[in-house]
């Protein structure tokens, strides 16, 4: 029973890896900016844990303390006058966490930090209700709005390898299309990019991110059975882990199958004697 819905889960979800979807700057930036925007990954790398921002109520807060000590935290950076790709990037983001069937603030945290200092807590404020709304969270959940000045945001931006350009004519920033997912240790585990992120890619970053903490069991199985590809930048098949699951179950199978003859030719004799 488990190997069948094994395989009807690996069915269904394999549609979800396929080539990687990269955003396009909105704006007519300049060449000299182009290289200002990309993201340049720096996995396994710490953010600057104690700088200083504010979140959406007004308070001055610490990245250390918006960060869970012990669940992944997915990072995203964005502004709140975008005005578009932001947007997207969030609506793609809270239905890939609706389709993972994980919970917000029970197996994860999220932080959107926003890139532009002009941006006010009461827009944050304004932006976090919004998408809380969108994910079906109550208002207490750990989903949080920061703000800062351009020297605290730029400091997280380069700590993870996100760049952006203010663009004077339009008054608009130009940036990439991708979040981030942070261990408990507020180190930089994975990068998933563009507007919609398959629910599969989220949820194993997410508990990869997690460094083995309390998960589902399931989870575990499937992270050895998908290995992360840098060059197509999301998770693929992993046949040795693949064959290294069904070697498992098979002994577990075996075991199971062993336990019932064994109990089986007990209960015979007791059968036969009592007739």
């Amino acid at each position: 029973m488990f190997a069948l819905a094994f395989l009807l889960l690996l069915a269904r979800r394999a549609e979800a890896f396929g080539p990687p979807t990269h955003s396009e700057p909105a704006l007519n930036t300049p060449p000299s900016a182009l290289e200002a925007i990309r993201v340049d990954e720096k996995l396994g790398e710490s953010l600057p844990l104690d700088t200083e921002l504010i979140d959406e109520s007004g308070r001055r807060v610490t990245l250390r303390q918006m960060l869970s000590p012990d669940r992944p935290t997915v990072l995203s950076l964005a502004y709140f006058r975008c005005p578009q790709l932001c947007s997207l990037v969030l609506k793609g983001l809270v239905k890939s966490l609706s389709e993972t069937q994980l919970e917000l603030g029970k197996d994860y945290h999220s932080i959107t930090l926003s890139i532009d200092p002009r941006d006010t807590p009461e827009e944050a404020s304004k932006w976090r209700a919004r998408y809380l709304q969108q994910l079906g969270q109550p208002e207490q959940a750990p989903w949080r709005f920061l703000t800062g000045t351009q020297e605290q945001v730029k400091k997280v931006a380069d700590a993870v390898g996100f760049g952006y350009a203010y663009d004077k004519s339009s008054d608009q920033y130009a940036h990439a299309a991708v979040v981030m997912v942070l261990s408990p240790q507020g180190t930089v585990s994975r990068y998933l990019y563009g507007v919609d992120f398959p629910a599969m890619d989220m949820r194993l970053a997410i508990n990869e991110a997690a460094q083995g903490k309390a998960g589902i069991t399931l989870e575990r199985v499937m992270l050895s059975c998908f290995k992360y590809d840098p060059a197509t930048r999301r998770y693929g098949f992993y046949v040795f882990g693949f064959l290294r699951m069904w070697w498992l179950v098979g002994i577990g199978m075996a075991a199971t199958l062993a336990v019932l003859i064994r109990r089986n030719s007990r209960q015979r004799p007791a059968s036969g004697k009592g007739a």
